[in-house]
């Protein structure tokens, strides 16, 4: 048994089944969630650990002075005495001084990297089991090593999580020295890999991982333990079964969680439950029942047979669409007898035809349907919308019927990461949504102060009535751009966006580079290339979070990176993770947004009513003044950020009502 930040022993009842630890989380009132989210808006904004923070660095900036002088092996020897007196003691607070002072001392000597004061105070946050909000460029990959290898000299299983597999191979194989030289093994989990290569990277002492990949590797996990009464029996298998089901675990529990990005993690993507699905039904009637439903929906007529509602994503048929449904079901009869049945095929068809797009929301590739992460820009290649919506989508594109799922296990990201028994993170925009990380996750949030002051300047945005206007500007504005001999990164939300944008920049011959969903080989030289004087990258989202774009020779004198968003997203936090990958680490950059009034996120979420007064001035490819852009894009983002946590918020409520009705079987996964 392992202490966590200087307090007693977990107790047994917090851990299930003994050899799998996790936290059981008790269910809170509405009113005790009011005073946790407000408490971490607080926090937020007031720094009272400062004080804490400054001098845990000041003790560590001590205890590090001697460390150059001592040889190669006298340093091991401090490495294994600090070893024995984590796992003995726990994770006291003079321990971690100690263990912070000698990984920063080897990060030093094999990378030639050591760890700033503000890495410092960053990992102190994380061990204290908060969010430490540090500036975008401030070294967060660096930064997690402080946290990760002292938990894990102390015995903790430790698993590092990111957001997609191009930052867990470059993360992981990048920190590796420091882990080796401290005696650790450190393992990654990527798309693609066997049981047996989970396994065994969930058996290092540091693991790094998406949280998508270990999410559905804990739901596989349940699924082997669902029918496991108790750790006696557990273990007594091993005694008399060739295969116990100790030995098919992937994971060894939730012990010791630090989320990179974390606001990306547990709020962008926590609208969307987690499903471990087995192959359904692969009847011919069922997919005749989708072509069928595919046939009837094109011919119902918008405003008169069904209502898109386009701020919900959401399609209801009128009664006028439910009558015709009726008389049409007589002579289809099978499933369309049954009116919740044919009702709900008829949406599902319908949505696939106007909610979902291709190249925005999902790609077709070798005659198959692949959705597009909306977070991310990456290809899901394992992943299925439920409820017969993807079969419908491949009834539009043409492609073969796939069968539909029926779900094994179940889990919602709310759900998952309050288990972890110590749960904590980083990113550079986390004040935004601090209220809801403490009320759902009990994450506070700690600024950390940035290392030196930032030079990234902002542009004043741009725009346009029109979207042809919005893409002649943003051509204008790359040639300009280059001209000066500024590399330029142009983002944007979809792969048809960014490959729009593409076939201008090449019709007026300029060279550039892109990189999407679509196009995603090679995507580490890409992102090499991007900081070079004159190199022109158009990129989705997949250019955004943790990315690092390193400057070329002679761009910082010219200017730095400049970043152009030819569509705001629909929270500020991803705007800003965008815009944070110029003027890294006290490099010169820029950044401005060239819009349109046709774009998506002004199109649902811009009052019709309000829209004329915004239009006045905007004729042709005249832009709006600056008053009113401002107010309409915060407008904007304000209803769609809260209509996304009005979503996860419904989300996690529904999860609760499902716990309780299952409560009686153990874990409702």
């Amino acid at each position: 048994m392992f202490r966590l930040f200087n307090r007693e022993p977990v107790p047994r009842p917090g851990m299930q089944l003994g050899d799998y630890p996790e936290r059981r989380v008790p269910e809170i009132n509405w009113l005790e969630r009011s005073v946790a989210q407000l408490a971490g808006v607080m926090a937020a904004r007031s720094g009272s650990q400062k004080h804490r923070m400054r001098r845990f660095t000041r003790r560590v900036n001590k205890a590090g002075k001697c460390l150059p002088e001592l040889s190669e092996r006298e340093l091991k020897s401090r490495i294994s005495d600090i070893r024995q007196r984590l796992r003995r003691d726990g994770l006291t607070d003079k321990h971690n001084v100690d263990a912070f002072a000698l990984v920063r001392e080897v990060s030093h000597r094999v990378l030639g990297k050591r760890h700033y004061d503000v890495q410092v105070m960053g990992g102190w946050a994380m061990v204290q089991g908060t969010l430490a909000e540090m500036e975008t460029g401030e070294g967060k990959t660096l930064t997690a090593t402080l946290p990760a290898c002292t938990a894990a000299l102390a015995g903790i299983p430790v698993h590092v999580i990111t957001v997609n597999d191009y930052l867990v191979g470059r993360d992981a194989a990048n920190m590796k020295p420091v882990y080796d030289f401290l005696g650790l093994k450190v393992g990654s989990i990527v798309e693609g890999m066997d049981e047996n290569k989970r396994r065994a990277a969930y058996a290092a002492d540091i693991t790094y991982c998406t949280n998508k990949q270990l999410a559905f590797d804990y739901l596989r996990d349940r699924i082997v333990l669902r029918k496991a009464p108790g750790r006696l029996t557990l273990q007594m298998e091993k005694l008399y079964q060739d295969t116990a089901r100790l030995d098919l675990l992937l994971m060894r529990g939730l012990c010791f969680a630090i989320v990179d990005e974390v606001d990306s993690a547990l709020i962008d993507e926590a609208g969307t439950p987690l499903i471990i699905s087995g192959q359904g039904d692969t009847s011919d009637e069922l997919s005749g029942a989708y072509v069928q439903a595919m046939e009837l929906a094109e011919r119902l007529v918008e405003n008169r047979d069904f209502i898109i509602h386009t701020r919900e994503r959401r399609i209801q048929l009128t009664p006028h669409g439910r009558d015709w449904l009726v008389d049409q079901a007589r002579r289809l009869r099978g499933q369309w007898t049954l009116k919740t049945r044919r009702e709900e095929l008829i949406t599902q068809a319908l949505a696939a035809l106007h909610l979902f797009r291709r190249d925005r929301e999902y790609l077709v590739r070798d005659n198959s349907v692949q959705i597009i992460d909306d977070f991310t820009g990456r290809i899901m290649a394992d992943r299925k919308w439920e409820r017969g919506l993807h079969q419908m989508i491949e009834v539009k594109e043409g492609c073969e019927i796939s069968s539909p799922n029926e779900a094994l296990a179940r889990i919602t990201y709310q759900r998952f990461f309050k288990r972890y028994l110590h749960l904590a993170g980083m990113t550079g925009t986390a004040s935004e949504a601090a209220g809801e990380l403490s009320a759902v996750y009990g994450l506070k949030v700690i600024k950390i102060p940035p290392r030196v002051p930032s030079r990234l300047a902002a542009h004043p945005d741009r725009i346009y009535a029109t979207a042809e206007a919005k893409w002649n500007a943003v051509v204008e504005r790359v040639r300009a751009l280059n001209q000066q001999g500024r590399p330029i990164l142009v983002g944007s939300r979809s792969v048809d966006d960014s490959e729009r944008v593409s076939a201008m920049l090449t019709e007026g011959n300029l060279p550039h580079l892109v990189l999407n969903a679509r196009q995603d080989r090679g995507e580490a030289f890409l992102v090499e290339c991007a900081g070079q004087s004159g190199c022109i990258t158009v990129a989705t989202n997949m250019a955004g979070r943790g990315t690092d774009i390193p400057l070329g020779e002679g761009v910082a004198e010219a200017g730095g990176l400049h970043v152009i968003a030819v569509e705001r997203n629909e929270a500020r936090r991803i705007d800003r993770q965008l815009f944070g990958r110029s003027a890294r680490q006290g490099a010169p950059g820029s950044y401005e947004s060239i819009l349109s009034l046709e774009d998506e996120i002004i199109a649902r979420f811009f009052p019709r009513y309000l829209r004329a007064l915004v239009v006045v001035g905007a004729r042709g490819a005249a832009p709006l003044s600056r008053w009113r852009i401002r107010l309409l894009i915060a407008l904007c983002q304000f209803r769609s950020e809260r209509a996304a946590r009005f979503q996860r918020r419904e989300l996690e409520r529904m999860d609760e009502q499902l716990g309780r009705l299952l409560a009686f079987t153990g874990q409702p996964e």
